[in-house]
């Protein structure tokens, strides 16, 4: 046993880690990440959740039992629709998570003791984001009235709520966890695998040095990038259309809207995480350097976009990270399209942040790009 080989070689390793410049910064960032998010952004205990309320019944009792909800801390009150419908449209987009209704005769059989009925409706798709503002209810229901119901009325504040408040949970009624995750896990494998085998296939071709051969060709920038992007959008279909298989058969994932629309929308998301994959190959020099850039970008893709954590349950700033990347938009389509069976019009507004971030990060990869070998 020689020390001075052995400081020589440990020299020699760090010397070498000090040139992988990406390597090293990994190394450090990727921890600094995983505190951050972890630490600040994760949180099984959504607050603040966005509450739609109809109300017929405009009364000192409503009102109270409104401000109960939001005095919780669980429920905010962030549309008043006019009517039913408009608040379930508000429900199967994503706007709220909660809708309630309150009838117009809900006072005046309440003070007769006949203990009417309020609806209240969950987008349940998610139950972790839900559950815990339901379980709230009944000690609200209890709390909620107790200073409105005194002199004959006092008689109304049992150990019951005087009035019978009714849950729906929307979408996914059981509170079946796998009729959330498992469609979400489309979007998930497609970022992992589109990005990975993108970025990879381009580093290859120049470890091995058949990227001379390919500069050496006719071929623009653009239809380099096309052309190595168009097979894997085949093998992206191929991974959909076996765990839609294996979710029908294995876990019987409702999938109430149209496969037709899911098609289309794939295209969209497929070719944005090629995009990205596209882009680390120019920036990595070496296949371990893409699996750290590919492992960076699915990380945050994985805790910030609501597919392991509730979205809403995050700070605002963590909601603002998860608004940029495209997974957080196609966890809310597709679980919108299977599970609630929203139609192109309700899926709109979460397609142009995806063609957005496609449109900035194939321009990226196609600025990077070089026809030479510098």
């Amino acid at each position: 046993m020689s020390w001075a080989r052995l400081m020589a070689i440990l020299l020699k390793e760090l010397r070498q880690v000090r040139r992988d410049r990406l390597t090293f910064g990994m190394m450090v960032a990727v921890p600094i990440v995983q505190l951050i998010l972890f630490g600040f952004a994760i949180n099984s205990d959504p607050k603040h959740l966005p509450l739609a309320v109809v109300v017929m019944d405009h009364s000192e009792h409503t009102r109270s039992f409104v401000a109960g909800l939001e005095n919780s801390g669980y429920f905010q009150v962030t549309e008043r629709p006019a009517t039913v419908q408009q608040a379930d449209a508000l429900l199967a987009n994503g706007a709220v998570q909660f809708s309630l209704v309150v009838p117009s005769d809900f006072s005046r059989r309440m003070l007769r003791g006949e203990r009417p009925a309020l609806l209240l409706a969950a987008d349940a798709t998610d139950p972790s984001a839900t559950g815990n503002a339901i379980a709230a209810l009944t000690l609200i229901g209890r709390q909620s009235l107790a200073r409105d119901l005194t002199g004959p009325y006092a008689a109304l504040r049992a150990t019951e709520p005087p009035f019978d408040l009714r849950v729906q949970r929307r979408y996914n009624p059981e509170g079946v966890t796998a009729y959330n995750v498992v469609p979400g896990l489309i979007g998930v494998i497609l970022t992992m695998t589109m990005v990975m085998m993108t970025s990879l296939a381009m580093t290859r071709e120049r470890e091995r040095g058949t990227m001379e051969n390919l500069l050496a060709t006719p071929a623009t920038p653009l239809e380099v990038m096309l052309g190595k992007i168009a097979p894997y959008i085949l093998i992206g279909y191929v991974q959909v259309a076996v765990v839609l298989v294996v979710a029908r058969l294995l876990f019987d994932v409702p999938m109430v809207g149209s496969l037709w629309l899911l098609s289309a929308v794939l295209v969209l998301f497929i070719a944005a995480n090629l995009a990205v994959g596209f882009t680390f190959s120019t920036l990595a020099k070496s296949q371990l350097q893409a699996m750290q850039l590919t492992f960076f970008f699915f990380l945050p893709s994985m805790l910030l976009t609501g597919f392991m954590f509730p979205f809403r349950g995050m700070p605002g700033w963590a909601q603002a990270i998860g608004e940029a990347l495209p997974l957080t938009h196609f966890l809310r389509v597709v679980r919108g399209i299977l599970l609630k069976g929203n139609g192109a019009a309700q899926i709109l507004p979460e397609l142009w942040p995806i063609a957005l971030f496609m449109l900035v990060a194939g321009a990226v990869a196609l600025t990077r790009y070089r026809q030479t070998l510098d």
